[in-house]
């Protein structure tokens, strides 16, 4: 096994696949239909792969040298403790975004509401952000605002798979940038708006293929400077929130200062702060709605 494994990462090498020794071993263990555990404990004890899974392999292996996300081929992407469901037309959710789930659920211990805390989340994707904080939350409500109807149908799939316990989860078409607008019952309410949105500039394509040639536009590209759409979803927010609430939103390292500048440009938007990731760079920015007696 050991000796299939190598040779299948030195071809994931040679196509600049980023980590070929961890996409091999998961696609081996797919073709298997086996955990990472079992496929440890097999490779540990030398045992040889059957024919027809080498065969499997082979062909799951020559998609992931043509920089197939390794999510799209194995059908899952893990996020904290949850395994959703992902494919073309969804983005594929990324690490740092955990992050987010974290800040939230903090700032809710923090908040320590009377009530049943009510979150909305904007650009929702697959519903990583929804449907992590609707399980590891005792008890809430959130709503996840998506436009794109792959994405959507996505998260609805991943929605039908987990177990909310006391929460309740609700996945909604809907434009990020009017959604408050369009929502009238809802302004005004929420304890915690957030929101990874398209951030990425319009002409700064990237440099991976897989985020390039498979992540949908729509989730990638905010504008000219990346923040033109940013910008709209904080005018929303800002609508949304109740005073006293909560906002996050995710932007790249360089995004900070001007996401703080666009919050301040609000009329009740304040407190702005930068985090970073678990790389030391800057990933999110959060505030809080202020009343006019806090300005």
């Amino acid at each position: 096994m050991s000796t299939v494994l190598r040779g299948a990462a030195q071809l994931l090498a040679r196509a600049d696949v980023p980590n070929p020794d961890p996409d091999a071993a998961a696609l081996l263990a797919h073709a298997w239909g086996l955990d990472a555990a079992e496929l440890a404990r097999r490779r540990l004890l030398g045992d040889t792969v059957p024919a027809g899974v080498t065969e499997v392999f082979a062909q799951l292996i020559d998609r992931r040298r043509q920089r197939v996300p390794l999510q799209h081929i194995v059908g899952v992407a893990a996020f904290r403790h949850l395994e959703l469901q992902v494919g073309p037309g969804v983005f594929v959710p990324r690490l740092e975004t955990e992050l987010l789930v974290t800040e939230v659920l903090e700032e809710l211990e923090r908040q320590n509401n009377a009530h049943e805390p009510l979150v909305i989340d904007l650009c929702s994707g697959s519903g990583a952000i929804t449907l992590s904080l609707a399980t590891e939350h005792p008890r809430l409500s959130i709503i996840g605002v998506e436009r794109e109807a792959e994405a959507l149908n996505w998260s609805l799939k991943n929605l039908a798979s987990v177990n909310l316990g006391d929460s309740t989860a609700e996945l909604i078409s809907g434009d990020a940038t009017t959604f408050a607008d369009d929502s009238p019952g809802v302004r005004g309410s929420a304890d915690v708006v957030v929101t990874n949105p398209p951030y990425v500039p319009d002409e700064a394509v990237p440099r991976d293929a897989e985020v390039r040639e498979h992540d949908p536009a729509a989730a990638l590209y905010g504008g000219h400077t990346g923040l033109e759409i940013p910008a709209l979803i904080i005018r929303q927010a800002e609508k949304l929130l109740r005073p006293g609430g909560f906002f996050i939103m995710e932007h790249s390292e360089e995004q900070g200062p001007a996401a703080r500048e666009l919050i301040m440009s609000t009329a009740s938007l304040r407190r702005p702060a930068t985090y970073p990731d678990y790389t030391g760079r800057d990933r999110y920015t959060v505030a809080h709605r202020v009343t006019e007696d806090d300005l």
